[in-house]
């Protein structure tokens, strides 16, 4: 079932997410200050381009820097995305069947908001990697 959903959501709206991530973690790379951001956008995307099967959960070793640096994220490039979840989730929801996928995409806001100190794991194991 995750596999035809991630293929529907591919088509709906994961291709155009995956798209804003990859220009927001090129424009964010452009700096050497801006590469941290910049790979966190890259794997974000990639979170946002299949999404089924995987969630996030918080990583126990990330602390106060961590906090700053989202605070940066945030302003840099976090409520541009979240805010592109936002409006795709609202479409999605309009159908019956785009339900689930709109609420894929406001399952990805929390992240794009704050996507430092996360970690993307699979949901048949989230707490394997510890």
């Amino acid at each position: 079932m995750k596999t035809i959903l991630n293929l529907i959501w591919l088509v709906f709206s994961g291709f155009w997410l995956f798209l804003g991530y990859l220009v927001a973690g090129v424009l964010l790379c452009i700096t050497i200050i801006g590469i941290p951001f910049g790979v966190a956008a890259f794997r974000i995307g990639v979170y946002a381009l299949w999404p089924f099967g995987y969630t996030t959960v918080e990583r126990r070793d990330a602390g106060a820097p961590s906090f700053l640096v989202n605070v940066l994220w945030l302003l840099l490039a976090g409520w541009w995305l979240a805010l592109g979840h936002i409006v795709t989730g609202i479409l999605l929801c309009v159908t019956i069947i785009g339900i689930p996928l709109g609420l894929a995409n406001f399952k990805l806001i929390p992240v794009s908001l704050l996507p430092l100190g996360r970690e993307i794991v699979r949901t048949d194991r989230p707490f394997a990697q510890r």
